[in-house]
């Protein structure tokens, strides 16, 4: 933690007080009020509280957005400037955020309710992210292709256009990042929607664009709801691309939008029901409940890739559940403002019923509850950790992603089973396998129906290694080279050669 961070929970309160929030939309340049003067209320979920009043944009704004975005892309001021300049300027706008972290992180612990710990924890992701892709600007080649004498092929990459990027609230700055990083390195024009739920990191990052050089009209916020100004952006014939990270059934109505308009490019991050599978020649058991227990309970669940599938083989299940469940017990969730608190609250009260549904269904279905899975008293949306063994794959906490602090615990007997269990599922997001087996490990990751295998860890991340699911946990890669790839076109250029 840097020197000027906080250390206290007095000390975070202190500085939330004197916080103020940048409500308006930034289009162009500049900082307006929505078209129609609409607004949506940022609710504090830790406390109830209202933050601030935003511009909820609708179909004007973005239409005066896309029309910005186009005309600066092909005026070519950030499309066709050198590489250098382009890498220069993201680099100014990491060096910006990270000297803005605390301000930064304590807007999305404020706004959506996760502790100040995971916050930092973010903005470090998200720092990294900007450098990441500055830094391959100039490091990303064409190709030429192998034709002979007789002639020359060239395989240049150019910037698609104007990407939209729709980003969910559970994490909101970094997966800000992980969209608007590569695509604007790339050259594109970006319009960025953050979720109603968390709009208030994403304005301020506008300001900060602004300060580091970033033309108008090359990046652009439009906060408001999915329904109206997510809708417009995805039915825009203005819009080339559009990037969006959240719930499985929204990626498919946006790829219709896509197949309605002009057929932008779609590239979706969607859900996740995880398989964590343990077996029985793993060693260290307490250390691995404890990363058992974090990979589901971090970001009170609210994590797309959360290990929600907890798959134990029958020989050690027993002792491993209840080492699960000790190390559970000491991830109760608190102020979110207290660097000490693991866990904090659930993003609004919609999300926080939907997560008590669930619970209830799970008991109603006959799995065992071993921990938690009663409501909270305090004033904000606050839920234990919870939970259940004797899970079946027919039961519906063990096949539809809850989004929320609640564990599945599964049983098998062989490698066959586990797999099977694994891989029954809409989704294919991430996946563990805990074992000292190396053939095992190699066999079995292989055969995981999954975008990413962690192996004796779980959520092993870094800014080389991309990240993504398959089946209908999505498309595409963020992260990576594969990221900026992605935001690009590729054209041919074949040349005849006099013999």
């Amino acid at each position: 933690m840097a020197a000027d961070t906080p250390k206290t929970l007095a000390d975070w309160q202190s500085k939330a007080a004197s916080l103020s929030f940048e409500t308006r939309a930034f289009i162009n340049g500049e900082f307006v009020a929505a078209a129609d003067g609409s607004t949506l209320t940022s609710i504090n979920p830790a406390t109830g509280d209202v933050i601030a009043e935003v511009a909820s944009c609708d179909t004007p704004d973005a239409e005066r957005a896309t029309q910005a975005a186009r005309a600066t892309f092909e005026s070519g001021v950030w499309s066709r400037c050198h590489p250098s300049k382009r890498k220069r300027v993201l680099l100014r706008l990491a060096e910006l955020v990270e000297t803005h972290r605390n301000e930064l992180a304590l807007l999305d612990t404020l706004d959506m309710g996760k502790p100040i710990s995971s916050s930092l924890g973010d903005l470090a992701g998200t720092v990294a992210c900007l450098r990441y892709q500055a830094e391959c600007i100039d490091k990303l080649y064409g190709e030429v292709a192998p034709t002979g004498d007789r002639a020359l092929g060239l395989v240049l990459r150019e910037p698609m256009g104007v990407i939209a990027a729709i980003v969910p609230w559970n994490f909101p700055l970094m997966m800000t990042s992980w969209k608007i990083a590569p695509a604007l390195a790339a050259g594109n024009s970006v319009i960025l929607k953050p979720s109603e739920k968390s709009p208030l990191s994403a304005l301020r990052l506008a300001h900060l664009a602004q300060e580091a050089g970033i033309p108008d009209g090359v990046f652009q916020v439009l906060p408001g709801y999915g329904h109206t100004v997510g809708k417009a952006l995805a039915l825009s014939m203005q819009v080339d691309g559009l990037a969006f990270t959240g719930s499985t059934g929204v990626g498919k109505q946006l790829m219709q939008y896509a197949g309605q308009s002009n057929l932008k490019r779609v590239f979706l991050e969607c859900g996740g029901k995880s398989p964590n599978i343990v077996f029985a020649d793993c060693q260290h058991l307490d250390a691995v409940a404890q990363s058992a227990a974090e990979a589901i309970f971090h970001n009170q669940g609210e994590v797309c890739i959360a290990g929600s599938r907890l798959l134990v083989e029958n020989s050690i299940r027993k002792d491993f559940v209840a080492r699960v469940v000790k190390a559970a017990e000491h991830m109760q969730p608190g102020d979110p403002l207290d660097p000490d608190s693991f866990m904090g609250a659930m993003v609004d009260e919609a999300q926080y019923q939907r997560v008590l549904a669930y619970i209830r269904q799970g008991e109603s279905e006959g799995a065992t509850l071993k921990l938690g899975g009663e409501a909270s008293n305090s004033k904000g949306y606050f839920l234990p950790p919870t939970v259940f063994d004797d899970v079946t794959p027919e039961m519906s906490i063990g096949r539809e992603e809850i989004f929320g602090p609640v564990l599945s615990v599964f049983g098998f007997d062989t490698e066959e089973q586990a797999l099977a269990l694994a891989n029954d599922s809409d989704y294919g997001l991430a996946a563990g396998i805990w074992s000292q087996d190396i053939d095992r490990i190699m066999r079995v990751s292989r055969r995981l129906q999954s975008g990413q295998v962690f192996v004796n860890n779980w959520a092993g991340v870094d800014q080389t290694v991309p990240f993504g699911g398959v089946k209908q946990s999505g498309n595409g890669r963020d992260k990576s080279l594969h990221a900026q790839e992605k935001y690009c076109e590729v054209k041919t250029v074949w040349m005849s050669l006099s013999p």
